[in-house]
């Protein structure tokens, strides 16, 4: 019985899948995603805005504008992040790489301080020249000293969250007792600025110490939430003790600072008649300016000298490890008041300054929301690093002053956009970009307090694994 042959069964090819075509694919979900949850979210917040009218009821305006284009940047913003080809592990920066880069940034950092110290010191001048007198105004307060007022508050808070790894979330409330120290001496008592300066810098620290020991024995959330309740009760209390702080409407008229005893006035006894100058209210702004970048210098000089000194290696050892830190017979206790009390000296300075600048305190400039920008500021620059919270404070503080320049948007969005209602959504924004990029702040890499024969930067891989 012969069998009969038949052919070979052949199958047509299957089509090749295309890796662009699915990449492509899967990009757009994932943006399409991306641009349904900002959808979601955006809609119980700009979608409707209440507003009286002039029979004092409220009507709902729409902003659907504004909701689609929050919408759409989400959906470019996420398409793009998943176009970008990813970094292989050969194209990843290995050791040798880290090593050269370290070795280039420890060769150039006392020429980009020197840089950045003579752009600071030269920066009123300059602003002056180019702007003139009224319209340099707003440049050197708003733009120079509040960026160095909250410079130096992260500086400060720094000491506390940085170095030691103690969080704070109520470090406003020294800010706000050195405001208020000095408010009420010279408003009071008519002390000038330069007396009562040390005076809200040690109360400050006083108030540190009585911090510092309810929470000796916390840490993590504990810690935090300690922390929170008392910056909410150092507000409370300057809200309704209205003996002493006159409450909700605050400390008014305080006086402004002088030069070392030279008022900044028209009259034949001021500043500008001393030196043979014609009066403008520029020298005073000018001569802040200067206080306040001299207040952040010192606090930057003496936190850098801490770290190389036994009290700076405390911090350190009991920031990673508190348990190994009290096995090795350092004191705890005292090193942790020690951090609680320096943090809030600094910010107690700050806070004098701030008074002198502004020339009226309130509860409501010492809110929780200021504490949570300064933890930004030291977040985003990266914890222990005094030039990433620097740069942090520079792009934060003066981030949303530029929205105040943004008024031209209105013609775009409509009449009612305000650019800096959407503050605290950019810098939020902001946070979860760099807690994903770069999870230990913008600057990463640090100097460590110790080395054998040359300093070198740690790598954050290197910190982690406490080789360092």
């Amino acid at each position: 019985m012969s069998k009969r042959c038949e052919p070979p069964a052949t199958f047509a090819p299957a089509p090749e899948a295309s890796p662009l075509r699915d990449r492509l694919r899967s990009a757009l979900i994932g943006a399409a995603k991306a641009a349904g949850v900002a959808l979601g979210l955006a809609f119980p917040l700009l979608a409707y805005r209440t507003e009286t009218d002039f029979s004092n009821a409220l009507v709902l305006q729409e902003r659907w504008a504004a909701v689609a284009a929050i919408a759409l940047a989400a959906f470019v913003v996420r398409l793009i992040c998943l176009l970008i080809p990813g970094r292989t592990k050969a194209a990843s920066s290995p050791r040798r790489r880290r090593a050269e880069f370290a070795a280039i940034v420890a060769r150039s950092r006392r020429l980009i301080s020197a840089a950045g110290l003579a752009s600071l010191i030269a920066f009123p001048l300059v602003v002056l020249v180019l702007l003139g007198p009224a319209r340099s105004l707003k440049w050197i307060d708003s733009y120079g000293i509040q960026i160095l007022i909250y410079m130096t508050l992260g500086w400060g808070l720094n000491i506390v969250v940085g170095l030691a790894g103690l969080l704070d979330l109520g470090y406003v409330a020294f800010y706000a007792v050195g405001a208020y120290s000095y408010a009420l001496l010279s408003t009071n008592f008519g002390w000038s600025f330069w007396a009562s300066l040390p005076i809200a810098g040690l109360l400050a620290a006083l108030w540190g110490v009585a911090l510092g020991f309810p929470v000796l024995r916390l840490r993590g959330d504990y810690l935090a939430i300690v922390t929170l309740a008392f910056g909410e009760i150092i507000r409370i209390v300057l809200t309704n003790w209205t003996d002493l702080t006159n409450g909700e409407a605050g400390v008014s008229s305080i006086p402004r600072v002088s030069f070392f005893g030279l008022p900044f006035i028209a009259g034949p006894e001021g500043f500008a008649a001393h030196f043979g100058l014609a009066y403008s209210p520029i020298y005073r702004v000018i001569f802040l300016f200067y206080l306040a970048l001299a207040l952040a210098l010192l606090t930057n000089f003496v936190t850098l000298r801490l770290r190389r000194m036994p009290l700076g290696r405390a911090w350190e050892a009991l920031r990673e490890d508190e348990i190994a830190c009290r096995s090795l017979g350092i004191n705890t206790v005292a090193v942790k008041l020690a951090a609680f009390a320096l943090g809030a000296l600094v910010g107690g300075l700050a806070g004098a300054v701030f008074a002198a600048r502004q020339g009226f305190v309130s509860p409501s400039s010492f809110t929780f929301i200021e504490s949570a920008t300064i933890l930004a500021i030291v977040v985003l620059g990266g914890a222990g690093s005094q030039l990433g919270v620097a740069l942090a404070a520079l792009f934060i503080i003066g981030g949303s002053e530029l929205l105040r320049e943004l008024d031209w948007l209105q013609h775009i969005v409509g009449e009612g956009f305000d650019p800096t209602q959407y503050r605290m959504l950019i810098i939020g924004f902001a946070l979860i970009v760099i807690m994903n990029w770069k999870p230990r702040g913008l600057i990463a890499n640090r100097t460590p307090s110790v080395f054998l024969a040359e300093p070198r930067l740690a790598a954050p891989a290197l910190a982690e694994e406490g080789r360092v």
